[in-house]
């Protein structure tokens, strides 16, 4: 089915003008929809439902999250039409519309914002993580439990390292050999892997709706004023700890080089920019944020940051089945990046626990 006969199918207001390719993701096809003789924009995609099969589960996730924040922003006097993202039903009332293998849905558009690809100051990140936290806070009363896990095991680090030993014992690639420094640094830290899910299991951390996809590219700024007002991207909201979050922020904005660069020797953990992010991070949480959820913050960055060499580890040990790669040891790079930016937390993770501290009784 054409774009435009699919957009017949959702509730807009006003007749369809254009239609055409928006964004730079790369998971799901999205499109900007401008209508004729008004302001009026949505925003149609067309999920990818070879990652995302259960899209069913996922767009109830994102219908009962969307639909709770929205009552909440309105309760706090806060911008509706801009601080919350806000499906259009279909004709018949339905949060997506499936056409044979197409799973579409439509957003409004949140006008005059604008997307980092990177991070070109430090306020900006303490943006990215007052919107983050101030989401998880939004979120603190919602039931994790209702929502499906569009992944399963996502952020299970206990079973990515079963997965890791697996891909060991059946050497698919033949790769073993080259790697026993790589597999040593794992199981040296293999104790560390069980610490966030045992304290999920054992509730000394709330079970908590997470993102699970924290980049700086899903928090919309605002134009005019440069501060953070929506997260975007909810694909993989799920049940999880506030640390899932917190982590994957920092991986991947603390890095001072690129996730697969060679040269290790500027490859580094930027400290500077932890403590922005914890700054906007707690003023966002406030109140929200448990005492051990505070003291565990330093490790919920060092696991994260760990899980994500391990699974390009282990996709190299299977023989690059699972992540694009543009050359043979691309995973082996990419682990490597991850490696050295554990080895730097880890010096400084005494630092870094003073630091969320400090952030917290400076609110």
């Amino acid at each position: 089915m054409k774009k435009y006969d699919v957009a017949k199918q959702f509730q807009l207001v006003g007749e369809v003008d254009s239609i055409t390719p928006y964004g730079e993701g790369h998971i799901n096809d999205t499109f900007l929809v401008t209508i004729k003789d008004s302001s009026m924009k949505y925003v149609l995609q067309r999920l990818n439902t070879r990652i995302f099969a259960n899209y069913q589960g996922l767009m109830d996730n994102i219908q009962k999250v969307t639909a709770v924040m929205y009552d909440i922003v309105k309760s706090q006097g806060g911008d509706v039409e801009r601080e919350c993202m806000r499906l259009i039903p279909t004709v018949d009332g339905k949060a997506y519309y499936v056409d044979g293998n197409d799973c579409w849905r439509v957003y409004v558009f949140v006008k005059d914002t604008v997307v980092y690809q990177v991070i070109d100051s430090p306020e900006v990140f303490e943006n990215t993580g007052e919107a983050f936290g101030k989401f998880i806070a939004t979120l603190d009363g919602f039931d994790a439990n209702t929502l499906c896990e569009v992944i399963p095991n996502f952020h299970n680090t206990v079973d990515r390292y079963k997965k890791f030993l697996t891909a060991i014992e059946q050497n698919k690639s033949g790769r073993v050999d080259k790697v026993q420094k790589e597999i040593d640094f794992v199981n040296a830290r293999a104790d560390k892997l069980s610490l966030i899910v045992d304290a999920l299991e054992s509730k000394q951390i709330p079970l908590r709706v997470t993102h699970n996809d924290t980049k700086i590219n899903n928090v919309l700024i605002d134009k005019a004023t440069g501060k953070a007002i929506c997260i975007i991207d909810l694909d993989t909201i799920m049940p999880g700890s506030l640390l899932y979050d917190f982590g994957d922020s920092i991986r991947s904005g603390c890095n001072t080089a690129l996730e697969d660069e060679k040269d290790l020797s500027i490859v580094n953990f930027d400290i500077n920019l932890y403590e922005a992010y914890c700054k906007g991070f707690l003023r966002g949480i406030g109140d929200k944020i448990t005492d051990k959820e505070l003291d565990m913050l330093h490790l919920g960055a060092i696991i994260i940051t760990l899980e994500c060499g391990i699974r390009f580890l282990t996709d190299y040990l299977d023989g690059d089945v699972y992540f694009k790669t543009q050359y043979a040891d691309h995973n082996l790079v990419r682990c490597h990046t991850q490696f050295k930016l554990v080895e730097e937390m880890e010096s400084v993770s005494k630092q870094m626990l003073e630091i969320a501290r400090k952030c917290k009784n400076n609110i």
